[in-house]
Formats: C-alpha cells, sequence, structure tokens
C-alpha cells in the first residue's frame, strides 16, 4: 500500500461558455494554439501530426468533444479540437456516431486517428475524468490539466489514470499538460500516465506529475512487454512515491527531467526492459533508478545525470539499485535526433517550461526558453521555430552522390516478406544489376542480416533499369527491436542515425508498378 501524499489545492481555470447545449462551435480561432514540434519516438513509425489539416472546433465539455469526434465523415478523419473551461461528470456523456466509440465516465478516444486536443483560452481542466486512448494511433494532446482521476470512491474514471493507453495505441504525442492526484493508491487514485497491452511510439514532453503514488507505467505486468519506444523528456516529476516511470519491457528514452521527492522508487527498469537515461537531475529522493519489486532485471545506459541528495537502498532478491555507484549495463541506440540540455540547468529550463498554461515554451538546447510560432488559422501543420528532431518523412534525393566504403551486405545475409518468382532475395547482395529481388505483389519488404551486431548508418537502394521508378514510399526498420529509422519514397542513398544491429529491413509500402532491387547495399558510414 503506498503512503498518502499531501493534498494540493488547485484554482479551477474558469472559461465562458463557448456555446449552449454540446458546446461545439466549429470557428477559425481569433488566438491559435502553438507548438514547438513533436519530439521522440513519436517521431517515428511514419510521425505524429493528430488532426493537421482537419477542420478547428471548439469545446467547452466532454459531451462537446464526443461530438466533435462523431460527427466527423469517418474516424478517421482529421480534426483539431480547441478545449476550454472545466470537463467534468456532469458535462460529458456518451454521443454514438459512426465515426466514434464514446463513454459517459471519461473521454473516450477509441478505434479513431487524427486528432488533436488543445487547451486554449483561460486554460482546459479535466476534473475528475481521464483521457482514455484504445485502439487508436496520431494523437496530439496538449496544453491541459487532468487533476483527481480516480479508480476507487467516486466518481470512478478510466480506471484511475489521468491519461491512460492500451490495446494497439500506436504514436501519440502528450506535451505541455498537468497530470495531477491528491494521493496515492489507498486514496483512490492510480497512475498518472499508463501505457499496456502494445502501446508504442509515444513521446511526453515539457509535462508536469505530481502529488500521487504512481508516475505511470509501460506494462501492466511482467508478461506485457509488447509496448515500447517511448521517450520522456524535460518533465517535472515532484512528489510521487513511484513509477517514474515503471518500464515492462521494451526501449524508453528518458532525458532532461527534473525529478524531486520520489518517496520509494523512480526509473524501476523490469523484465528486460532497456532504458537510456540522460542528463536527468534528481533531488531529494530515494532509489531513483534500478530493478525494484521483482527479481525480472532490466537494463538501463546512464550519462550524465545529477543525483542530488539522493538514497539508495541496499541491494536484495527483489531489490536492485543501480546506485550509489551509477552505472550502465546495456546500450540503447536511439532513431532520431536531439539534442540535450546541460543537467545541472534542468530544473531551471523544465521550471519556466513544463505544463499547461506555459505558452508552450521549449528550450533552444542550451537551456533558454523560448516561444514557438502559432499554428496558422487553418489549422495546418505549423513551422516551429526549433524542432528537436528532423522531419522523418522527409525523402532524401533520388539521385545522391554513391556512398563510399565498404558495402556491407556483400557476404552477409539476406531475407525478406515475399519474393516474385524468378527473383531471389540473395540477388540484392550480389554485386550484380542485373539480377534482382521483386515481392510477390507490388509491396513487402527485403533485409540484410548479418550474424553479429554491425553498425549502419546508411543504405542504398539501387533498382534494376527494368522498373526504374517503381519504387513508391518505404520505411527503413531496425529489425532487432521494430524501430523505424527513416521513411520517404523512392530509390536512393539514405542516411540516419547510425545504429548497431543484426539485421536492417527496407519495406516498400507503396510502388507504382512492380519493385525491382537489384541491390541492397549498406554502410557504416
Amino acid at each position: 500500500m503506498k503512503r498518502p501524499v499531501a493534498l494540493r489545492l488547485y484554482a479551477a481555470l474558469g472559461a465562458a461558455a463557448l456555446a449552449a447545449a454540446a458546446g461545439v462551435v466549429l470557428s477559425i480561432p481569433e488566438a491559435s494554439a502553438a507548438t514547438g514540434g513533436v519530439t521522440g519516438f513519436a517521431t517515428q513509425n511514419g510521425g505524429t501530426t493528430g488532426g493537421a489539416g482537419g477542420q478547428t472546433v471548439q469545446a467547452s465539455t466532454g459531451t462537446a468533444i464526443h461530438t466533435a469526434l462523431c460527427t466527423r465523415a469517418s474516424s478517421s478523419t482529421p480534426i483539431i479540437i480547441q478545449v476550454s473551461g472545466t470537463i467534468n461528470h456532469g458535462n460529458t456523456t456518451k454521443v454514438s456516431g459512426d465515426s466514434c466509440n464514446t463513454a459517459a465516465d471519461k473521454i473516450e478516444l477509441k478505434e479513431i486517428s487524427n486528432v488533436t486536443i488543445i487547451g486554449v483560452g483561460g486554460g482546459a481542466v479535466f476534473d475528475q475524468l481521464g483521457i482514455h486512448i484504445r485502439d487508436s494511433s496520431n494523437i496530439i494532446i496538449q496544453n491541459v490539466t487532468v487533476r483527481n482521476v480516480k479508480k476507487s470512491g467516486s466518481p470512478l474514471s478510466n480506471g484511475g489514470d489521468a491519461i491512460g493507453m492500451e490495446s494497439t495505441v500506436r504514436n501519440i504525442w502528450v506535451d505541455h499538460v498537468t497530470l495531477e492526484a491528491s494521493g496515492g493508491e489507498a486514496e483512490g487514485f492510480d497512475g498518472l500516465f499508463d501505457m499496456k497491452d502494445n502501446t508504442q511510439y509515444v513521446t511526453l514532453s515539457y509535462s508536469i506529475l505530481r502529488n500521487s503514488g504512481r508516475g505511470g507505467l509501460i506494462g501492466s505486468s511482467e508478461s506485457d512487454t509488447s509496448n515500447g519506444f517511448v521517450t520522456f523528456h524535460h518533465n517535472l516529476y515532484e512528489n510521487i512515491d513511484s513509477r517514474t516511470p515503471l518500464l515492462r519491457g521494451g526501449i524508453a528514452h528518458i532525458y532532461n527531467n527534473s525529478y524531486v521527492s520520489l518517496h520509494e522508487s523512480g526509473i524501476n527498469s523490469r523484465a528486460g526492459a532497456r532504458a537510456k537515461v540522460d542528463n536527468n537531475y534528481f533531488r531529494n529522493s530515494k532509489d531513483v533508478l534500478g530493478t525494484f519489486y521483482t527479481d525480472q532485471a532490466g537494463y538501463w545506459q546512464v550519462s550524465g545525470n545529477i543525483f542530488d541528495n539522493v538514497t539508495w537502498s541496499s541491494p536484495g532478491e527483489d531489490t536492485n539499485p543501480a546506485g550509489p555507484n551509477v552505472q550502465s549495463n546495456t546500450s540503447v541506440s536511439i532513431p532520431y535526433a536531439y539534442t540535450l540540455d546541460g543537467a545541472s540547468c534542468v530544473p531551471n529550463i523544465v521550471s519556466q517550461t513544463a505544463g499547461a498554461n506555459k505558452g508552450l515554451q521549449v528550450s533552444n538546447g542550451n537551456c533558454v526558453p523560448q516561444t514557438p510560432t502559432t499554428t496558422p488559422p487553418t489549422g495546418s501543420s505549423p513551422t516551429p521555430t526549433r524542432t528537436a528532431s528532423p522531419n522523418p518523412t522527409t525523402p532524401a534525393p533520388t539521385t545522391p552522390a554513391p556512398p563510399s566504403g565498404t558495402n556491407l551486405s556483400i557476404g552477409a545475409g539476406a531475407d525478406g516478406s515475399s519474393k516474385a518468382s524468378g527473383t531471389s532475395y540473395g540477388n540484392v547482395r550480389d554485386g550484380d544489376m542485373n539480377t534482382y529481388w521483386s515481392p510477390a505483389g507490388s509491396t513487402g519488404s527485403i533485409s540484410i542480416k548479418w550474424g553479429s551486431a554491425t553498425s549502419v548508418s546508411r543504405i542504398n537502394i539501387r533498382e534494376h533499369s527494368g522498373a526504374a521508378g517503381a519504387i513508391g514510399s518505404w520505411r527503413i526498420v531496425n529489425a532487432d527491436n521494430g524501430a523505424v529509422l527513416r521513411t520517404g519514397s523512392g530509390a536512393g542513398s539514405f542516411t540516419f542515425a547510425q545504429t548497431s544491429l543484426k539485421k536492417i529491413t527496407f519495406e516498400i509500402t507503396s510502388a507504382n508498378g512492380t519493385p525491382r532491387v537489384a541491390e541492397y547495399e549498406t554502410y557504416a558510414s
């Protein structure tokens, strides 16, 4: 049983009603929201754009949010929902429609995609009402407060999670939010930010998580290891007992976060999870990193962290703290670009930028806050003043300078998803432009593989002359862990962050005919 956490009082953020009845207003807003640009693992797997390009809707009730989702042309029609006022059980009802699947006791984002929910005006507070994402993809949640969501007692909502994700969820960006409780499990609260049952490619950035028994988890049990590829950066974890986060399997990148008053444990890597923990600041806390409450070990790679008045337990059967002599016990490859603020200034930059109603400010990479550009009134995707990661969908030129160095594919193995009659996987690594591989249909994947980990940062796809221009869109995938290294279109030479792997896959996701890959070259640089 977790200890009670001191109750904090919060002032409700008032806002005038935007409309009567359901409270939905279709408009071009006068004061549009800002964004610093999607970062972290949410940039991978095709990227996260939310409702960019869709209709902008204003809502001041939970019913209005559900109505906006249910009146779209389809469950994937892009939409930006601008929220103001207090959303609670009293103004949230179930709404039905062909493009939605909602509920009365939570904000339900189920079996949908391409949605942005963003707080505007005087602020948006989800009071005792959680946000539940299930069987959904490409969702952005920004600039909102979610508080005092309960799993026991009254009123109940979303299993007690402030924001909860489960059951095949992909590409979620949660940014500049404040998630808070008024106690621990004994007081009826659960996690602030939970992911389970196959949730992947998530980023939590510039947010506050506080006054709770549980910060959040990745994986609901030691057997739920299908989750991962999650980034946590520039967040404040304050006055929390444990789970900042709890990791069961998968990969997490945790950098530039400020941790204050973690009472029992912090980053808890278990059941084979691997965490890259960079330039964080831990203060006045206990057991901030390690494997706790299980004998199923997890792993971590550490650099640049500051441990200020941190105490550590002695190792035991179910306790394996990383400190006091904190060392790496694994290596984690990160497929996207990012800039690290120095750990010494993390508490200051996080205090200025993290949480709702902070102007969506971000760090400039040197611990200085900056205000990004505003979203155009049409709701189209903005051009930020700074983006921490490159656009993964920008294709490289189709006629680049040929790569130099050793083609690592020569002498390696090859396999794929399928092959057309008369073609072979091995044809892509034989140095002969007259032989080739084609998928059995118009799309498919071809892989190069090695017996031991090999560093790769560039591939060169050379088409057979008989099908030049047939390759449409594609993904480059680290087949060891499923991470998407790059996406684009057309044949050519493509670079990405240097990655150590045993197998790299070129997956053709669309084509202008039958692709013919004559050579799939791989290079270290």
